[in-house]
């Protein structure tokens, strides 16, 4: 869609800006991030600058005019501090230092600063329920007197002596996320407690000093300039007391379908608080965005009460099946939730944790359909929206990487590749014929498919059928339209539409092609489709954008 195309069909063009982030600060008192577009960057995947086949910063600066061109409001850069990547980074030692893989100090400043110019925020990953093994803080603790002694290091993190005659046993039946045992013995007999990798001990927020610790870590990267934080396993800091049997295998599938000893607690809530008055006392709109796995929409409107977070990502949408009943539900849910507490929905379809959306719906050129079209979809619906790397190319999950390249910790604690994270992760294509397709100067730290050559940002550009224009045009024309709330529009099963001010939005679940009297004027269809008449043809699975 061109800006001629645009104003042909009636659409406002946006208020021209005075300064880089001046459109989006005049809106006060509504907030820039409650109709945003933020991209992720996977760091470590998205672009290389020094041939080392690994992503850094100042390749991510180098790439941020595509993103600014592609109609991003903000970047969320996932962790590049230091770290011993036992989990790709998600296992910090260092919270105020850059990674040696990644550049340093001087490369996120620089990458804060160019973001800025080019109109664009940066949202950069906190790990507040655990630190890595190598952190000086868990090396004290391991080398220091057990948490039976007074003023212990143990007492910042969770170690308790086993059960068994000898404790021999953990001390609960807590289970890894990544499988396996929650809780490692160390040498002197004591267990420690970590819901993710063993290498990724989890602190204990009923300790003063883990407060005053992030507290301070949170102030040194706003003074760099940030705009807010995406809080990794919000939900996850507060324990519950005396630590509880749970008296259930396979924990990991209760994630997000109930309330679990050691995930969304109430507690955690005072902590998301005080980091919105901590927030609130920077100027600019700083923002905190949730990462909370919550059992129902309402637990997780929580989050995004007006005194805590403004975003909470909602992976309900994401796990939502290929369904109109299911997406209508969601959908509805969501948003009397988030509504009842003020806050607006924040829509996501991928990101670094989860098979690609392609992918999960149903693979080749049928899950690439569903795909564009549940993004245009999430595109129309009010509030944020997230777009995770190389979605906007359509990329899909790769399921065939060797055995030995694989790096993600869950994989190497259980069988097989599907749902792991290693295929979401790979590299994306930029350009040429060849792997690394224009990555960096030498190889990618994980194989790219040969396939890939005509997924590439260089061979998408100017096709007016390819994903990437796609998600151009309904970026470029979502800053257009003029926003407001949404209402379903009556229609044949199998059809979700809705109306928003300006916008009709309609699409079609179904295996075969649905007629509806013509909604409007025809702005934008994820299969090029043409009107005829008064009739729309929407064909299967595909989703249209009707200016009324």
């Amino acid at each position: 869609m061109t800006h001629e195309l645009a104003s042909a069909v009636g659409l406002p063009s946006p208020t021209p800006a005075e300064g880089p982030l001046a459109a989006s600060n005049s809106s006060k008192g509504r907030g820039w991030w409650r109709d945003a577009v933020i991209y992720q960057v996977y760091v470590r995947s998205f672009a290389d600058s020094d041939g080392d086949g690994i992503g850094d910063l100042r390749g991510t600066t180098q790439r941020l005019p595509y993103l600014a061109q592609l109609g991003i409001d903000a970047v969320w850069l996932t962790p590049f501090y230091a770290s011993p990547q036992a989990d790709g980074g998600y296992d910090v030692a260092d919270y105020r230092t850059v990674d040696p893989l990644f550049g340093n100090l001087a490369d996120a400043d620089d990458l804060v600063r160019t973001a800025h110019e080019l109109g664009m925020r940066v949202i950069v990953d906190i790990v507040p329920n655990h630190t890595s093994d190598q952190h000086p803080w868990f090396r004290a603790a391991l080398a220091g007197p057990t948490s039976q002694s007074a003023g212990s290091a143990r007492e910042r993190y969770y170690f308790r002596p086993g059960k068994g005659p000898a404790g021999e046993l953990p001390p609960n039946d807590w289970e890894s996320v990544f499988g396996g045992p929650a809780w490692t013995r160390t040498a002197d007999g004591e267990w420690y407690l970590h819901l993710f990798a063993p290498e990724q001990p989890d602190l204990n927020w009923d300790n003063r000093e883990v407060h005053e610790e992030f507290e301070s870590v949170l102030r040194f990267w706003l003074d760099l300039g940030v705009d807010g934080f995406r809080i990794d396993v919000a939900h996850g800091m507060i324990k519950a007391a005396g630590l509880p049997d749970i008296g259930h295998k396979e924990q990991a599938r209760l994630i997000g379908a109930q309330k679990l000893p050691f995930f969304d607690q109430d507690g955690v809530h005072e902590i998301h608080r005080s980091w919105r008055r901590l927030l609130d006392s920077y100027p600019g709109d700083r923002i905190g965005v949730a990462e909370a796995w919550a059992p129902s929409p309402d637990r997780l409107a929580l989050y995004v009460r007006p005194d805590e977070l403004h975003q909470a990502f909602n992976f309900q949408f994401l796990r939502c099946p290929w369904d109109p009943a299911a997406m209508r539900a969601v959908i509805d849910e969501s948003l009397a939730a988030t509504a009842s507490v003020g806050a607006t929905t924040t829509w996501v379809l991928s990101n670094h944790d989860v098979v690609r959306h392609p992918t999960r719906y149903g693979g080749g050129r049928r899950g690439l359909r569903r795909a564009r079209a549940a993004a245009l979809l999430m595109l129309a619906l009010p509030g944020s929206a997230y777009v995770y790397q190389g979605e906007e190319l359509g990329l899909p999950e790769v399921t065939d990487l060797p055995d030995e390249v694989r790096q993600d910790p869950a994989f190497f604690r259980a069988a097989g590749q599907d749902g792991f994270r290693d295929g979401c992760r790979v590299p994306i294509p930029w350009a040429g014929q060849e792997p690394p397709y224009g990555f960096g100067p030498g190889s990618s730290w994980l194989p790219q498919p040969d396939s890939w050559r005509e997924l590439s940002v260089e061979a998408q550009t100017g096709d007016p059928y390819s994903t990437l224009e796609l998600y151009r045009s309904a970026l470029e024309l979502r800053r257009r339209l003029p926003g407001g709330p949404m209402r379903w529009l009556p229609g044949p099963e199998g059809l979700l539409a809705l109306s928003r001010p300006g916008l009709v939005c309609t699409l079609n679940t179904t295996g075969s092609v649905i007629e509806i009297p013509l909604p409007g004027r025809l702005l934008l269809s994820t299969d090029g489709m043409e009107p005829s008449g008064d009739t729309a043809r929407i064909p299967t699975d595909s989703c249209a954008w009707w200016a009324i």
